[in-house]
């Protein structure tokens, strides 16, 4: 994929991370969650909370254009719970970069990445409305329960969803 680096992420990414995280949020969700709780998520707090996690042991990749500006990312690790092997975290990119193959890619690095620490499968959760559920299904995932997430006083019903890593 010209244009575009994978690497993993290191501290000084906390800032791009933040920012994708929450403007992903807020193009994906938009018109699903509240507009009032999509507005109040601050890159921040985001910026903050990714300081901690890479400061300390992580699997969170990057994808970043020529320029360094990071336009997606992938987490992934140990599930939890405990109910389950690894877990994706989270995996987001800018509205503007979606369909463009780098989720496919960032999802890869995690699956090869949970192999590599041991797993046979992955654990996702899913918002049952988010428009781009569809893209876990093209993996063949398992759905196993539904929950219910609360976000800005609303509930919202979620997929747990069991993916078998080959």
């Amino acid at each position: 994929m010209k244009d575009f680096r994978f690497r993993k992420a290191d501290l000084k990414d906390a800032p791009g991370l933040a920012h994708v995280h929450v403007h992903s949020w807020r193009t994906t969700y938009e018109g699903i969650v509240s507009g009032e709780y999509l507005q109040s998520l601050s890159i921040e707090e985001r910026e903050q909370k990714w300081v901690q996690i890479l400061s300390g042991s992580h699997h969170t990749y990057v994808c970043e254009q020529d320029n360094g500006e990071i336009v997606g990312f992938v987490s992934f690790g140990k599930e939890r719970s405990g109910e389950y092997e690894g877990e994706l975290y989270a995996i987001y990119l800018l509205e503007e970069y979606q369909g463009k193959g780098i989720g496919k890619e960032l999802f890869g690095i995690a699956a090869i990445g949970l192999k590599k620490q041991g797993y046979n499968s992955m654990w996702i959760w899913v918002l049952k409305d988010n428009p781009s559920k569809h893209f876990y299904y093209t993996y063949k995932p398992e759905l196993i329960k539904e929950e219910v997430l609360t976000l800005g006083g609303e509930s919202h019903q979620e997929e747990g969803l069991l993916l078998k890593l080959h």
